[in-house]
């Protein structure tokens, strides 16, 4: 007997087994109504994200099958963009077609939208305010203990051979040195990808027959359409100009693979040290933020944003950043089975993924270097660190005790 009644539900033009009941596509509502739940409640970042997709779901109301899940967790994998993001908004499109792809996609994000909005509004407004100042001292220790521990965790998974360590190992160096971020993972992906070229043959092929489908995929209408609306990117000047804000979001967003967390290598690049939009620390308090209130880590476009055009610079940039996720998981689905089969598409990913890793290690060093400026704060961060491996505290009650700490450490002014 099926594990799971909800196949039809997911995939509908596919019969049931037999036995198995049919289960018509949801309503949009519905879909609706759960993801806007979701980004309203869902607090410990895309682990945190996906687990309770799988739990509400799979478990409990059986839209997907188990094996349908893990699928679309792995075609959300294989394409840049967040992953947690990507998965609802695959689940969106599986359970009520483009609408629902646009639906889930949209509820998920908004909640956060709007609560960062109000942070950074509040930050904007009495961020210079000790109390303020009091709390982020209490809150940036723990991020970086989250981020640390985000790194341990996905490297166990990433870190499948000896080869992806010593890989690991250099991508870590050269990103300490500086090699730009995009430019990093290129490599590392291709370095892997050839391990899997089969010199025996008189013409040596990278792809295996199923990549070859994403090599049509890339010259498809709709993807050269895709393409051509980001060609400009190359054109954005230093001037924070709402285009300008918008390119550097839509770029970040159609190259970032892997965790939230490896989003900072990339704005750090960009904004901090390129353009000079930022200081390391606005970084980190953008990166605090986004601890503070659930949904996408990516909202930390949205801190962003507000912070150098107000509201519309807020909305510009979490529109960019996220435009490239619909896009990439409307174009990819036709193909995403046959990719995945694809063994050098598969090692490109491999190497992918341990790079995003040596980024996100990079970044944690410079922006650890900003937040942990003396005895309490060390002590914060390596207390934070033990509690989320050990214990597994959810992060959101840790980054709320940090900012009671911050408060309390400096005393709340009268």
């Amino acid at each position: 007997m099926p594990e799971n009644p909800a196949a039809a539900s997911a995939e509908p033009s596919t019969p049931p087994a037999p036995g198995e009941p049919a289960v018509a596509k949801g309503s949009l509502g519905e879909l609706a109504a759960f993801f806007l739940r979701l980004g309203l409640t869902a607090f410990g970042g895309p682990a945190a994200h996906i687990a309770i997709m799988e739990d509400e779901l799979v478990r409990r109301r059986r839209w997907l099958t188990r094996e349908k899940f893990l699928d679309l967790l792995g075609a959300s994998n294989l394409i840049p963009g967040p992953s947690s993001s990507e998965l609802a908004i695959h689940i969106g499109y599986q359970r009520a077609g483009f609408a629902g792809l646009l639906a889930a996609g949209a509820c998920f994000i908004f909640p956060a939208f709007v609560m960062v909005s109000a942070f950074a509004w509040a930050y904007v407004r009495f961020g210079q305010l000790p109390a303020i100042s009091a709390l982020l001292y209490g809150v940036k220790p723990v991020v970086i203990a989250v981020i640390l521990q985000a790194l341990w965790g996905l490297s166990r998974t990433a870190v499948k051979s000896k080869l992806l360590a010593a890989l690991g190992v250099a991508a870590a160096a050269l990103a300490f040195y500086g090699l730009h971020p995009l430019l990093l993972l290129l490599l590392a992906g291709l370095a892997m990808a050839l391990t899997k070229i089969d010199f025996h043959r008189a013409g040596i092929t990278i792809f295996s027959p199923p990549a070859a489908s994403l090599h049509r995929l890339l010259q498809t209408p709709r993807f050269l359409a895709a393409l051509a609306a980001a060609s400009p990117i190359a054109a954005v000047t230093t001037s924070v100009a709402l285009g300008s804000l918008f390119l550097v979001f839509l770029k970040i967003g159609s190259v970032v693979f892997g965790s939230g967390y490896v989003l900072l290598a990339f704005l750090r690049t960009d904004l901090v040290l390129h353009r000079h939009w930022l200081t390391d620390s606005q970084l980190l308090d953008a990166v605090a933020v986004g601890q503070v209130t659930p949904g996408p880590v990516f909202t930390t476009a949205t801190f962003i944003g507000y912070l150098l055009a107000r509201m519309p610079g807020a909305a510009v940039a979490t529109v960019g950043i996220f435009l490239p996720a619909f896009i990439l998981v409307a174009i990819s689905g036709p193909v995403v089975f046959q990719i995945r089969r694809s063994k050098a598409a598969g090692a490109f990913l491999d190497g992918v993924n341990v790079a995003s890793l040596a980024l996100m290690l990079a970044v944690s060093w410079q922006l650890a270097r900003a937040s942990i400026v003396d005895i309490k704060t060390a002590a914060l961060a390596l207390v934070s660190l033990v509690l989320l491996l050990r214990f597994r505290v959810n992060s959101a009650w840790l980054v709320l005790a940090g900012a009671v700490l911050g408060i309390l450490s400096h005393g709340v002014p009268h």
